[in-house]
């Protein structure tokens, strides 16, 4: 049988609602902007109440505090405020917002509350401005993130549209935070959309323009941490390497602890609500003796780029910031990882350039940045980009992507999750953070399917039909039946033996087939057949005439996988070259 034409494919799948998530998209990224600043000042508001007994959006440091001994207190009073939230308001609000969106993306059909939305920027507000060693990124992702949910919710959208909403509030907020908005969409694509199609990723484009484009209208405009390194040499490729490795090391070392910590307070005889005031005791511990350690620490991070701190104060920096940040968040308060993250890197970054050779100084404590936050999150170029926007440091584009990729494959090679994904697998979800384009959606149905096909005319009897179709010579489990030249419907041996008397067209029903299209990839036929718990379909021309040209079951669906799995696994070696011949 000829195979008939049919409309040609195109790179992307075709969806009619795509300018309609884009637009919310837009309103989307606005507010997410508003909810940054609203953060923002939120943590502002408890740093000036809490170290400095004054209502005020100043920005100040909680390191310039007067209260002596006192500020050990402080953290402990922050840190039971947000237990006593999050076992009355949500617990939801736990934790540093990354994996909360992910699970929410992946399990929960991204799904978000109002009650997170509004109590997870005040939770973080309380526990940063009380001293909490976090930056303000993961709350806003999840709070951007429960914006663009309950938007999409309120238009009845579905899962899939509602998550490229909630991945475009999430990175809109980060780029509102940190003004890095094409690190906020590589955020996206290597973390929380796990796809990579127009209907996801252009609403999470165009969130981050927008949120980029409004932010200067609210907070500062420019990098948050200009700098301007030297050219790199040659030898500084040998130094990024052993500086990637360095961070790798860091970041594999601050997961594991954080998850022995948190192992060590589910083993605590008391409700989890009062862990954040014990984390919170740590974390004053600390900062009475390493003021610069609490808070978010943005003047902090901005002095180890430009080395203005004495290499005794950097380790005893990055000592105490580790420590406090792995108790502090294993206790299970509300803060984000990527500040932190920032600073410990910048400061291993700080002691290598005493010991690193090849280029400016400044350039290690750049790189050790991003190669941490690379590493920690498995996301190099997010990380490599992500130091770039905050920077617009040109020159150390190359030396950010070797030191992130190799403190990326250190952590891959040697550890089974990041501490985004161990969180969600202790809640029983296991995540698998490679994906690539299934093998069902490259091949179309023509491909794989049946082309010469018998078929029954739907005037047969139901008598003769399972003498002449069913006995001995046997075809097909299961024919099209055929009125005139058009499809109407399948019939196999149950079907008609239930049915002992009329035609096979009577057996069918009046029910309007199901059917697949020549040109349909492979993927949108296997949904179908589960959908409708159906063992193969009749393939037609077109829905108006629906003439047959062939037959695909699901054993043909095998296919395109088996053709990947020759890909994947099967090595052959080029012949005909001169070295091989006899």
């Amino acid at each position: 049988m000829k195979t008939t034409p049919h409309p040609p494919r195109g790179d992307f799948a075709l969806n009619t609602r795509l300018l309609r998530i884009t637009a919310m998209a837009v309103v989307i990224g606005a507010v997410s902007t508003v909810a940054a600043r609203v953060l923002l000042d939120l943590i502002r508001f408890f740093t000036n109440l809490f170290f400095f007994q004054t209502f005020s959006l100043a920005d100040r440091s909680p390191a310039e505090h007067t209260l002596g001994a006192w500020v050990i207190v402080v953290p402990v009073i922050g840190g039971l405020i947000v237990g006593l939230i999050a076992r009355y308001g949500s617990d939801k609000i736990r934790g540093h917002g990354i994996p909360e969106a992910i699970e929410a993306i992946l399990f929960g059909k991204s799904k978000m509350s109002p009650k997170v939305a509004l109590l997870k920027p005040l939770s973080s507000g309380i526990v940063i401005g009380s001293g909490g060693p976090f930056g303000a990124e993961g709350p806003i992702i999840m709070t951007g993130g429960a914006i663009g949910s309950l938007i999409a919710q309120h238009f009845h959208l579905t899962a899939a549209e509602r998550k490229a909403l909630l991945v475009a509030g999430a990175t809109a907020g980060m780029t509102a935070v940190f003004g890095t908005p094409v690190a906020a969409v590589l955020l996206a694509v290597e973390l929380l959309l796990f796809e990579l199609r127009p209907r996801s990723l252009l609403p999470v484009a165009v969130a981050c323009a927008v949120a980029g484009f409004t932010r200067p209208l609210l907070m500062e405009a420019g990098p948050l941490f200009p700098l301007q390194t030297a050219v790199p040499g040659p030898l500084a490729m040998f130094s990024c390497v052993i500086a990637g490795l360095l961070c790798g090391m860091l970041s594999a070392s601050l997961s594991i602890s954080l998850y022995k910590v948190e192992d060590l307070f589910g083993k605590l005889p008391i409700h989890w609500m009062w862990w954040p005031a014990i984390g919170g005791l740590a974390v004053g511990i600390g900062g009475y003796f390493e003021p610069r350690a609490l808070g978010v620490g943005y003047d902090v991070i901005g002095d180890l780029l430009h080395n203005h701190l004495a290499l005794g104060v950097v380790a005893a920096l990055l000592a105490v910031k580790a420590i406090i940040w792995v108790i502090s968040l294993g206790s299970g308060t509300s803060g984000g990882v990527l500040a932190p993250l920032l600073m410990m890197g910048a400061g291993l970054g700080v002691v290598l350039s005493h010991v690193l050779p090849g280029n400016d100084p400044m350039l290690w404590p750049l790189v050790c940045m991003a190669a941490t936050l690379g590493g920690v999150m498995r996301a190099p170029l997010t990380a490599t980009i992500f130091a770039f926007g905050l920077t617009h440091d040109s020159n150390a584009l190359l030396p950010l992507l070797t030191t992130s990729a190799v403190a990326y494959g250190f952590t891959v090679l040697t550890m089974r999750r990041s501490i985004l994904t161990e969180k969600i697998a202790r809640r029983g979800y296991h995540i698998y953070r490679e994906y690539g384009i299934d093998p069902l959606e490259r091949h179309s149905v023509e491909e794989v399917m049946t082309r010469e096909v018998r078929s029954i005319d739907a005037a047969l009897p139901v008598g003769e039909a399972l003498a002449q179709y069913f006995g001995e010579g046997q075809v097909h489990r299961a024919y099209p039946v055929l009125r005139g030249s058009a499809v109407i419907g399948m019939a196999d041996r149950a079907m008609l033996a239930a049915f002992s008397v009329g035609t096979v067209g009577d057996a069918c029903g009046a029910a309007p087939p199901v059917f697949a299209l020549a040109g349909e990839n492979c993927r949108a036929v296997a949904t179908r057949l589960a959908r409708h718990r159906l063992e193969r379909l009749p393939v037609v021309k077109d829905a108006q005439s629906m003439a047959l040209v062939g037959l695909v079951a699901r054993s043909d669906l095998i296919k395109p996988s088996l053709a990947h799995f020759d890909e994947e696994e099967k090595r052959e070696r080029m012949r005909g070259l001169p070295w091989q011949a006899n």
